[in-house]
C-alpha cells in the first residue's frame, strides 16, 4: 500500500481527521484528536496495535517497534507496500477502534462512535 492508499484506508474510517503535527512530510491520522496511524516522510507507517499483536508482529519480524511509540504498543512498517492492502487496512481499522475505545463516553457520543 502506498501513501495515497494509506490515506484512503484511514480516511474511510469513522470520524477520522488528517493532520501534519510533525511537518508536511508526515501524515497523522486521528480519531477524537488522538493519533492511531502516522506515515513518515520516507513512506514508512506506524500504527497502534493490541498488546498481543505487538508481540506477534515484532517477534515474527513482520514489523518493528515504532520509534518513540513502542512503549505504547505501536509498530512500524518501513515498507508498507510489502503488505497486502486488505491486511493493512484491517490493522488501521483495529488501531482506530483501540484509540476510539479510549475516548471518553462523551467524546464517543459526540463523534457518533458510541
Amino acid at each position: 500500500m502506498d501513501r495515497e492508499g494509506i490515506r484512503k484506508a484511514c480516511m474511510a474510517l469513522p470520524d477520522v481527521t488528517q493532520d501534519h503535527p510533525f511537518g508536511d512530510d508526515h501524515d497523522a491520522y486521528k480519531v477524537g484528536g488522538k493519533m492511531f496511524a502516522i506515515v513518515g516522510g520516507e513512506g514508512g507507517v506506524s500504527f497502534k496495535v493490541s498488546d498481543i499483536a505487538f508481540e506477534v508482529l515484532t517477534e515474527e519480524g513482520r514489523a518493528r517497534p515504532a520509534p518513540y511509540l513502542a512503549r505504547a504498543k505501536w509498530v512500524n512498517l518501513p515498507d508498507p507496500a510489502a503488505w497486502a492492502d486488505d491486511e493493512l487496512a484491517e490493522h488501521f481499522a483495529i488501531a482506530h477502534s483501540i484509540i476510539a475505545a479510549k475516548l471518553t463516553k462523551k467524546q464517543r457520543a459526540e463523534l457518533g462512535l458510541a
